[in-house]
């Protein structure tokens, strides 16, 4: 099925073509308008047979004569569009090449993502334009190991995606876990050879079997054994591996998000994929970005260099949270092999071996002991242990001193740090009772239960009725209960769930039920059913729909009622990149929100911190450790970048 956004032009005239375009560039200024319709409105093979008409009326070369016309932005993009594919990616690669420094993102994103027969028309058309060896020059420009892997990538010899041999697929996936993970420094040649050679089907299956055998997704690997341009080639080609759609949805996105535009990024995927896989690609971009790639284009460019990008868009995906039919099976497929379901959690902090509570205790006396106080060990000790430890630390201590722990780390440090050190010293179940203590700023039965013993439930409850009221004080309620389902998914209860879903936020055909007792039905679903059930719930709602659920939630609800439901959903799409929003926003701007900072890391350190920095770098291009660095400092840094567990 052709998946591009633009189209043969039917009743084609190559020479009624050439004279329209002679016409609007003929005289005093230049009909842009005529210009950019008339190219955005024709094949590529179309483009050049109107070119060819062009020398034959008028002896001119219609590129130049272009050229000459218009200027900018919209001069770079007109011209490409008249080039061949192979031609345009050889022209954006000497670019590339030229001149001082090089740029890498280019070389990446065309040599990463195309085919063996792309390639070799690319050699060929660089030899052709510039009468150069085109690896040669890549050669000159470029070292190292990411050298050696483009220059891979420039034979053009992956294989087919005929016949998948299992035992290469599990030899495959042995080789690479000896040659990273198993080896003191890597093997760089093996990831370049099995990476650069092996068909996609191949690879795809290799990836898989890496994630159930080593508990990380390749990527994740890749960025702890490889570095710099090296590792975002071979993330480049890994992610094309997986889907070349995705992978342009994602850079596209990069390109106009934050200030300013990456232009030349725009203007060559733009022209590059819109007769090959654009409908694809904004599929993908409206599930992953909760926007159309179209009304992103619209919001970011001007003028006639937006009216063009947006006819080789092709068409605009509907208003927020509404998929087309093809992008909800898309968003469909995505969450059925979601890596929530897949990965196992880890957290970042483990118990440490050779646990000694005597040693530990007697070197935090004496870091707190006398005048000053040694921050570095109560860190290094505190950061390293896992909660059980804690307790049992926090016991010895009262044993050998008879003091309170807590009380000495409360006289000894402050601040930011204080809050951290203090939150990781309590059990699980008490900080969240003190943080929604904290929340709530009622009079709380804390010091008298612990929020622990057998009136947890009861008092809690007391203070969420107080503090809270109608629906938002129900869905709180109804979360303390701790009554959320165990197990797996129902398809047909998550079909019934999701018609009641459809029929309260008001998109179903035909309503089934009186608003009250659907209202009460919804929050039962989203409130009690289990987290697998709840994903096919979301998933049935898109196919049923075509909108996604988050959305709707957020435009059809307001207020905190609408808040504690989008959690929920967030949570059930996938927990740890929620933890990652909430990690970023905390960060993000002017200023930062310490107490959600310390919060999440303290909650989710022995959970599913490791995920959540997978998640981060995924999302925001920076670890989780850099951005901790770069907003934070001192002591509350230390303790923040132990709790984190490394660089990504």
């Amino acid at each position: 099925m052709y998946r591009g956004s633009v189209h043969d032009f039917a009743d084609f005239d190559a020479n009624q073509d050439a004279e329209a375009l002679y016409t609007a560039m003929k005289g005093f200024g230049s009909d842009k308008e005529s210009i950019l319709e008339l190219i955005t409105s024709r094949s590529n093979k179309q483009r050049q047979e109107i070119c060819q008409s062009y020398k034959s009326l008028y002896g001119k070369d219609l590129i130049a004569d272009l050229k000459y016309e218009l200027t900018g932005k919209f001069e770079r993009l007109i011209v490409n569009l008249m080039r061949p594919l192979a031609y345009c990616d050889a022209k954006e690669i000497k670019d590339a090449i030229s001149g001082i420094g090089t740029d890498e993102k280019c070389l990446i994103e065309i040599l990463a993502s195309r085919t063996n027969e792309q390639i070799h028309q690319l050699v060929a058309a660089y030899k052709d334009a510039y009468e150069r060896d085109l690896e040669s020059d890549i050669i000159g420009d470029t070292s190292g190991h990411f050298q050696k892997m483009l220059v891979v990538l420039l034979q053009g010899t992956r294989e087919n995606d005929d016949v998948v041999s299992e035992d290469l697929v599990q030899q495959d996936v042995q080789d690479l876990y000896e040659a990273g993970e198993l080896k003191w420094g890597t093997d760089e040649a093996q990831f370049i050879y099995i990476l650069g050679n092996r068909s996609k089907q191949h690879l795809r299956l290799v990836f898989d079997e890496y994630l159930k055998t080593t508990g990380k997704p390749i990527e994740a690997s890749i960025r702890g054994e490889l570095s710099g341009d090296f590792e975002k080639l071979m993330l480049a080609v890994v992610k094309c591996i997986r889907s070349t759609p995705e992978y342009f949805a994602e850079r596209l996105f990069k390109a106009m998000k934050g200030l300013g535009t990456r232009d030349n990024t725009l203007i060559r995927i733009m022209v590059s994929r819109s007769e090959l896989d654009m409908l694809d690609i904004r599929e993908i971009f409206r599930t992953k970005y909760e926007k159309s790639l179209y009304s992103m284009i619209k919001n970011d460019t001007s003028g006639e260099y937006k009216k063009a990008l947006l006819k080789l868009c092709g068409g605009d995906d509907d208003a927020a949270g509404q998929f087309f039919p093809e992008a909800a099976q898309v968003a469909y497929q995505m969450w059925e092999l979601s890596a929530v379901s897949r990965v196992e959690l880890k957290g970042t902090v483990r118990a440490a071996n050779d646990f000694n509570p005597d040693a530990d205790a007697k070197a935090l006396r004496k870091a707190m002991k006398g005048i000053g106080t040694d921050e570095a060990t109560i860190i290094d000790i505190i950061t390293q242990r896992s909660n059980a430890q804690r307790q049992q630390i926090r016991q010895t201590f009262k044993s050998h001193f008879g003091r309170d722990l807590m009380a000495d780390l409360k006289s000894e440090i402050s601040g930011d740090l204080a809050r951290l050190i203090l939150g990781l010293m309590m059990p699980p179940a008490h900080y969240d009772a003190k943080q929604l203590k904290k929340a709530m700023e009622v009079p709380c039965t804390y010091e008298r239960t612990g929020w622990g013993d057998t009136d947890y439930h009861k008092s809690l409850e007391d203070a969420l009725s107080s503090d809270t009221s109608g629906h938002f004080k129900r869905i709180l309620i109804s979360l303390a209960t701790g009554n959320r389902e165990e197990g797996g998914e129902n398809r047909d209860q998550a079909q019934e769930d999701a018609q009641v879903a459809a029929e309260i936020l008001e998109i179903a055909d035909t309503p089934s039920g009186d608003k009250t007792s659907l209202e009460t039905r919804f929050m039962t679903v989203l409130c009690t059913r289990s987290y697998p059930h709840l994903r096919r719930v979301f998933q049935e709602f898109i196919k049923k729909t075509n909108y996604d659920i988050e959305h709707v939630i957020k435009k059809e609800m307001s207020g905190d009622v609408k808040d504690a439901f989008v959690a929920i959903v967030q949570s059930v799409k996938n927990k740890p990149l929620f933890f990652a929003d909430k990690l970023y926003k905390s960060m993000k701007g002017a200023g930062t929100d310490e107490k959600t900072l310390t919060r999440v890391m303290v909650s989710r350190s022995e959970i599913d911190l490791l995920n959540i920095r997978r998640e981060f770098i995924e999302k925001y291009d920076k670890s989780l450790h850099q951005a901790i660095e770069g907003d934070t400092s001192g002591d509350f840094m230390k303790a923040l970048l132990a709790l984190c567990g490394g660089e990504d």
